[in-house]
C-alpha cells in the first residue's frame, strides 16, 4: 500500500508502530525527518546519546512490518468498546466477518460434474463460517446458483432462472433478513459486470477461483452492496479444503484433482472461465479419498477440465519426466518436464482400497499414452469405461479445432486401447455445425461413430462464446436449422449403437453396486455395472451371499452378480443371483483375459 507521507494517516501508522513496539521518537529522528527526505537513504539524527543509531532502511522494515491502512478501520464487534480508552482499544479489522449467523442457504447446481464438486467445496467454506444448508428456497436467506457456461443455452437457463427468483424476493416477508441471490462459477468469471448490471437481483459475482472469498462477499452484501470476485488463479486448488458432499447418503462420490485446461481449442471456453491448468497435491487427494473410503463411498470419479494431463510436482519435479503423449498426438504448447502425473496417482488412488471403484471423467485423447492404459488394465477396480472426446471425424475439421489430432490417429488409439483392453466401453463428445462445416466433413463424424460404436455420446450443436479463438477468426455460418439436422442423426446413430452393445449383454453376468431405489418405481433398485451402464434389478426378495451362508434384502452399497435379461439403448435390466465383493468377483477368472473381465458367462 502506498502512503503519502503528508498524509495524516501516514502518521497515525508510525506513531501506532512506534508505540507497539516501545520505540521512542527520538531513537528513529522523527523530530528531524522531513516528509521530503524521508524517503532518501539518509540515517536519521541521534537524539542526545539515548539508544543506537538507526538506519532508515531499518525504519522503512519497520513501517512495512507494522499495522496496514486496513488495520484502523473500526470494526462492528469494537462498538460496545467505545466508553474505554484509546490506550485499552487496539482496533483491528477482523478478517473473519460474521455474518454467517446460521443464515440458511440454497444450492442450485448446473452444469457438469466439476460445478458439483465445486458446490461441495463451498458449502464447507460457508459451513466453516456458520451458514446452514437448505432444500427448500422459499427457507433460505441465501441462494447460490453455480453456473456454467459452455454453451449459449446454458446461459439462457440462468437468465430465465433469475427471472423467476424475482418473483421470490417480491413475496418474502418483510420480518425476514433481505434475501441474497448470487451468481457463481463460469458464467460469472465471464459476464462480470453484465450480470449486476443486466439483472439488478444479483447481489454478488463469484468466480471459480475466488470461493474462499465467499464469506467476506456475502457480509459486504449486508448493507445492500454489491460484491465482485472473479479473479483467476495460477495456483487455486481448494487442495486444503475438505468438501462436505451435498448427498451424504450416497455411494459414489466426485474427487477434483485439477483445474483449468492448457489446450485452448478454438471452440472452447473453459481456459478463459477456469484458467490455467493446475493439480492437487497427491498427497491430498489420496487424504480425501481416504476418508470418502471410511465414509463407506464404494465409487468414486476423478474430476478434472483435462483430468489425464494431472501433474503434481509438489513432491517429484524431476525435470527427467517429460510428458508422454498418445502416438500421433500434438499439443499447443510445450511439453511440460517434473511431476507425479496421472498414471502415478491412479494406480496409487487404486490402492487405497481394491473394494473401491475408480473412474475419471473428462480426459482428453491426446494424455492416454501407454503407462495410463497399462494401469487402467491391470488394476480391476479402475473400471475399463473410457470417455474419448473426438468431436469431430474429420480431420480439417479437428484442424480448424484445434485439437491436436488427425482422424486417423484416434482411430489409432482406439484400436490400440481395444487392443490391451479388449472390453472396454467407450464413450464420447461430438459437436456438429462447427464453423464452415460441409456436409461431406459432417458425414466424416458419422462414419467415425459407425466404426467406433460408441457405448454412449454426447452430442451438441455449435454454440459460439465469446474469447475464443474461434470467434475472433472463424464464422458461426451453419444454418441453425442444419445444425439440428445434423444433431439428430449422430442421435440415431450411437443411440443404434448403445443398444445393439446393451442386448449383446442379455444373458451374461454383471457385477453392479446398487446406488439406491429406482425413480420409476420403489419395487427396483439401480445401480451402474463396470462399462457406467444403469442397471435396474428389483429389490423385494432377499439375495443370497456367493457361499450360500446368508440371505439379505438389497441395499445401497451393495456389490451383487446380476443375470442381465432385457436391454434398451440407456438401461439394462437383470435378476440378482448373489452378493459379491469386488475383487471376489473377479478372482477366479484371468483378469486379462476379455471374456471373463466383464461378462460372465450366466451360471445356472
Amino acid at each position: 500500500m502506498n502512503l503519502s507521507v503528508r498524509s495524516p494517516i501516514f502518521h497515525t501508522v508510525v506513531k501506532s508502530a512506534l508505540k507497539s513496539t516501545h520505540f521512542s521518537k527520538s531513537v528513529f529522528g522523527l523530530r528531524y525527518i522531513s516528509c521530503t527526505n524521508i524517503s532518501c537513504n539518509q540515517a536519521p539524527a541521534q537524539d542526545g546519546g539515548q539508544g543506537a543509531p538507526a538506519t532508515t532502511a531499518e525504519f522503512r522494515n519497520k513501517l512495512l512490518k507494522g499495522p496496514n491502512l486496513k488495520d484502523f478501520f473500526k470494526d462492528e464487534h469494537l462498538k460496545q468498546q467505545d466508553h474505554l480508552p484509546d490506550e485499552e482499544v487496539v482496533p483491528y479489522l477482523i478478517q473473519s466477518m460474521t455474518y454467517g449467523e446460521n443464515r440458511k442457504v440454497f444450492f442450485e447446481v448446473y452444469g457438469c460434474q466439476m460445478n458439483v464438486s465445486d458446490t461441495e467445496v463451498i458449502w464447507s467454506i460457508l459451513q466453516n463460517s456458520h451458514y446452514k444448508k437448505t432444500d427448500d428456497i422459499q427457507e433460505a436467506d441465501v441462494i447460490l446458483i453455480v453456473t456454467c457456461a459452455i454453451r449459449e443455452s446454458a446461459e439462457e437457463r440462468i437468465w430465465g432462472r433469475l427471472e423467476s427468483l424475482k418473483g421470490i424476493r417480491r413475496t418474502r416477508s418483510k420480518t425476514r433478513p433481505n434475501l441474497k441471490i448470487g451468481i457463481l462459477g463460469c458464467m460469472a468469471e465471464r459476464l462480470k459486470q453484465k450480470v449486476l448490471e443486466t439483472d439488478k437481483s444479483v447481489d454478488l459475482v463469484v468466480g471459480p477461483d475466488a470461493y474462499r472469498d465467499l464469506p467476506r462477499l456475502l457480509a459486504l452484501t449486508a448493507n445492500d452492496q454489491k460484491s465482485i470476485n472473479v479473479q483467476l488463479s495460477f495456483d487455486e486448488t481448494y487442495a486444503d479444503i475438505t468438501p462436505i458432499r451435498l448427498n451424504e447418503n450416497s455411494v459414489s462420490a466426485f474427487v477434483s484433482i485439477m483445474r483449468g485446461c492448457d489446450n485452448m481449442c478454438t471452440y472452447c471456453i473453459v481456459p478463459f472461465t477456469r484458467g490455467r491448468e493446475r493439480s492437487r497435491p497427491v498427497s491430498s487427494i489420496l487424504k480425501e479419498v481416504e476418508h470418502l473410503s471410511q465414509n463407506g463411498v464404494k465409487e468414486i470419479t476423478l474430476l478434472g477440465q483435462n483430468v489425464n494431463s494431472y501433474r503434481d510436482t509438489s513432491e517429484i519435479d524431476s525435470t527427467e519426466n517429460v510428458t508422454s503423449l498418445a502416438k500421433g498426438f500434438k499439443t499447443v504448447y510445450k511439453l511440460k518436464k517434473g511431476g507425479l502425473r496421472f498414471a502415478d496417482l491412479l494406480h496409487r488412488v487404486s490402492e487405497l482400497n481394491p473394494e473401491m471403484r475408480v473412474r475419471f471423467t473428462s480426459p482428453h485423447p491426446k494424455d492416454f499414452p501407454d503407462e495410463v492404459i497399462e494401469v487402467i488394465r491391470n488394476q480391476a477396480n479402475i473400471c475399463k469405461n473410457l470417455h474419448m472426446p473426438a468431436q469431430s471425424g474429420n480431420s480439417a475439421v479437428l484442424e480448424r479445432m484445434r485439437r491436436g489430432y488427425t482422424r486417423e490417429a484416434y482411430l489409432e488409439l482406439v484400436a490400440h486401447i481395444r487392443n490391451r483392453i479388449p472390453d472396454v466401453a467407450l464413450t464420447s463428445d461430438f459437436i456438429c455445425g462447427f464453423c464452415s462445416e460441409t456436409d461431406e466433413e459432417f458425414e466424416d463424424t458419422i462414419t467415425l461413430m459407425e466404426e467406433v460404436k460408441y457405448h454412449s455420446a454426447f452430442v451438441f450443436p455449435y454454440s459460439m462464446r465469446e474469447k475464443t479463438t474461434a470467434h475472433r477468426r472463424f464464422k458461426d455460418d451453419v444454418p441453425q436449422e442444419v445444425k439440428m439436422q445434423r444433431l439428430q442423426r449422430m442421435i440415431e446413430v450411437y443411440r443404434r449403437h448403445s443398444y445393439a452393445l446393451n442386448c449383446s449383454e442379455i444373458g451374461n453376468t454383471h457385477l453392479v453396486l446398487v446406488e439406491g431405489l429406482s425413480k420409476r418405481s420403489d419395487q427396483c433398485f439401480q445401480g451402474r455395472n463396470n462399462n457406467n451402464v444403469k442397471v435396474i434389478l428389483p429389490g423385494t426378495d432377499p439375495i443370497p451371499a456367493k457361499n450360500g451362508q446368508y440371505m439379505k434384502l438389497l441395499k445401497p452399497g451393495d456389490y451383487v452378480a446380476v443375470h442381465i435379461n432385457a436391454a434398451s439403448s440407456q438401461v439394462l435390466k437383470g435378476i440378482p443371483l448373489y452378493y459379491t465383493g469386488l475383487q471376489e468377483f473377479y478372482e477366479k477368472h484371468d483378469w486379462h483375459h476379455a471374456a471373463d473381465r466383464f461378462s460372465l458367462p450366466f451360471q445356472g
